[in-house]
């Protein structure tokens, strides 16, 4: 090794001596490290904690409010909270001598509203909301629930409601039935906190609000009452309120400041089950009209609520007549009966007016009751389809919409822009002609293309409304086919509507601005250089209208809204017999072409061709007149406008 060293040069001798050194102290450094690691894997427990100190564990609170207990057991429970089942292990708690216990709820905690205190995700307290009451629901809104023998009661901010029977489901307020005693309610320092619908009884009974003449308000100045036979008023507080008989005939006003008003609700009630209420003040195409059932006046702040309390059956007296022609075919009436039963049942479910506690009112907004006088037809056909309702195939009550005339064709619930609508799948487009009939009554698949889908495109549409096709079963009604002509279009008027429908749903009168349509105000209108239908629905029914004026473009969207906007208020509309109509405020319906005029690239004014009387969804009321005196059944009508439906009796095993 010295030899080979001989020939290295000083420099080279130099950095080996260095690289030695380096070496050297690395592996002493090595050597360190590993003795550090040996003498701390070999100290006690103790001694480490002291070297690195733990954070204290702080506990993670939660507070379940007015949440459902569906079970209780040894380890934990079970409970229902917005519309989820959750299962909780009980936690540890301090015992009475300071150490840890596991926590044991107090009681019987399942099958109530409660409050449950979780640590760390374990139970440690429950707090069971025990105070209930039960009572007919009279009234309610977001601030307060009126039951019969408990006076109004505020509503929690956090209440919770829970539907018990059937299927367990969240519920509000707007679920209560009202005028029944179906629902407990829990309370919590006077305040209404959770709402249990216990059971689900088949309900008989309907609560009217019934509006003051020409349907001009809901609420009545000082409604003046009698009957026909004696009668009794009741008033005043629960549980001392007071009863006054009164002879039949004997006129009472009650007049906002009347003394009946101890508390804000009055009763009139017959002394006998066929006596009828009167309304002096109140007129209708009958004249003054009388009630069934008995009557309830609730005062508020902006006037007098009258409600009639009648039963569904008897309302129906009132409603079909007021709806169809009694002196249409029985089986045709018999359809509307069912129709008009079943829209009512879910009015009944899912009430109009919860502050007035009215399921319905009796103007067209819902069905129009007690216009037209009963008549024995129309009461022989509710009588014949005691209890029937028209439910889907899934078993839910059927949205069962109906108008007067088709054009030939019928459309989808889709025209209105309901969230709910494409799920109406039983309410089709389709012909109403007898060959359509027989192919549903066979059960017999439609081969080709769908007529309903094809009139979307503006000449199929056009070629099938201006033409007339005798296999229609409306060939022969007037309303079957008409025209609306405006000789001297009127830009201030149209104005005027489209503010008027901007302000009734802004998301449907829309203007063109950057490239796209947006909703804002429509402040002026410009000379109109074109007009014209951009889009159709199922059915050809009109579904988007162009309006264009120089550098504005304004689209109107629904078919009720263009009904509105090209109705000038005077042109009438002329029928297919040559009748003219006048139409103040909407056009027949929305199955109708347009035929414009420009003079200098100016629109002066528009004709439409159309056909039909109404929104074209459901049953066609004389297309069921027609189907009925050509030997067809309530059934088979019904089953053809509300395809792959079927009707049920409601009161079938009793109540």
């Amino acid at each position: 090794m010295e030899q080979e060293n001989k020939g290295w040069s000083k420099s080279q001798r130099m950095q080996m001596k260095v690289l030695i050194c380096v070496l050297g102290f690395g592996l002493i450094i090595i050597l360190l490290a590993a003795k550090l690691v040996s003498l701390v894997s070999t100290m006690p427990q103790d001694a480490t904690k002291e070297t690195l100190p733990v954070e204290p564990h702080v506990p993670v609170v939660d507070s379940l409010i007015n949440v459902w207990i569906l079970e209780e057991g040894d380890e934990g429970i079970v409970l229902f909270r917005d519309g989820q089942r959750e299962t909780y292990p009980y936690g540890q708690i301090p015992g009475t001598d300071d150490s840890l216990v596991l926590y044991r709820p107090e009681g019987t905690v399942r099958e109530q509203v409660a409050d449950v205190t979780l640590t760390d995700g374990a139970v440690t307290g429950i707090q069971v909301k025990a105070e209930k009451i039960n009572g007919r629901i009279l009234s309610a809104n977001q601030d307060g629930i009126e039951v019969e023998g408990h006076g109004r009661i505020p509503l929690a901010e956090d209440y919770k409601g829970y539907r018990l029977y059937d299927s367990l489901e969240m519920c509000t307020v707007a679920d209560l039935p009202f005028g029944y005693d179906f629902a407990d309610l829990c309370l919590k320092d006077g305040e209404i906190c959770g709402i249990l619908l216990v059971k689900e009884l088949v309900m008989d009974h309907i609560r009217v609000l019934v509006m003051t003449s020409d349907y001009s308000s809901l609420l009545h100045a000082g409604p003046v009452i009698t009957s026909d036979t004696p009668f009794t008023v009741v008033y005043g507080t629960y549980p001392d309120r007071k009863t006054e008989s009164h002879q039949a005939w004997e006129e009472i006003t009650f007049a906002y400041d009347s003394p009946y008003f101890e508390q804000d609700r009055v009763w009139i009630i017959p002394d006998v089950l066929t006596g009828k209420v009167v309304l002096k003040n109140t007129n209708r195409v009958q004249g003054v009209p009388s009630y069934r059932g008995r009557m309830e006046l609730i005062r508020t702040e902006e006037g007098i609520a009258v409600v009639n309390e009648v039963l569904l059956e008897e309302y129906l007296y009132s409603v079909v007549p007021s709806e169809m022609p009694s002196v249409y075919p029985m089986e045709a009436l018999k359809a509307q009966a069912v129709c008009a039963r079943t829209y009512a049942y879910g009015r009944m479910l899912h009430a109009g007016y919860p502050q007035y506690g009215a399921h319905v009112d009796d103007s067209t907004s819902y069905q129009v009751y007690n216009n037209v006088q009963e008549n024995e037809s129309t009461t022989t056909a509710v009588k014949e389809t005691y209890g029937q309702l028209l439910y889907t195939a899934e078993g839910a009550l059927a949205q069962t919409f109906y108008y007067s005339t088709s054009c030939g064709m019928g459309s989808e619930a889709t025209v209105w822009k309901m969230a709910v609508a494409p799920t109406l799948t039983y309410l089709q487009s389709k012909p109403l002609n007898r060959t359509t009939m027989e192919q549903t009554l066979a059960q017999t698949s439609v081969t080709g293309p769908d007529p309903g889908e094809a009139l979307r495109e503006e000449e199929t549409f056009a070629a099938f409304i201006t033409r007339e096709n005798p296999d229609d079963f409306e060939y022969n009604e007037g309303w079957y086919r008409w025209t609306y002509q405006v000789d001297e279009l009127d830009k201030d008027h149209i104005l005027t509507v489209l503010q008027k429908r901007y302000a009734a749903n802004s998301d449907l009168v829309l203007t063109w601005k950057d490239g796209a349509y947006v909703s804002e105000p429509i402040q002026k209108l410009g000379d109109i250089t074109d007009l014209y239908m951009e889009k159709r629905g199922s059915g050809g029914v009109a579904d988007e209208l162009v309006i264009e004026a120089g550098e504005q473009k304004i689209k109107i969207i629904t078919e009720h809204n263009i009904r509105y906007v090209l109705n000038n208020g005077t042109s009438v509309v002329e029928r297919k017999d040559g009748s003219q109509i006048a139409s103040p405020n909407l056009l027949p319906s929305g199955f109708f072409v347009i035929d414009t005029r420009t003079e200098k690239g100016k629109v002066t004014g528009y004709t439409l061709t159309g056909g039909g009387f109404g929104h074209g969804v459901g049953m066609s009321q004389n297309g069921a007149r027609q189907m009925a005196g050509q030997g067809y059944s309530a059934m088979d009508i019904l089953l053809f406008f509300y395809q792959g439906c079927t009707v049920e009796n409601v009161y079938a095993g009793g109540q």
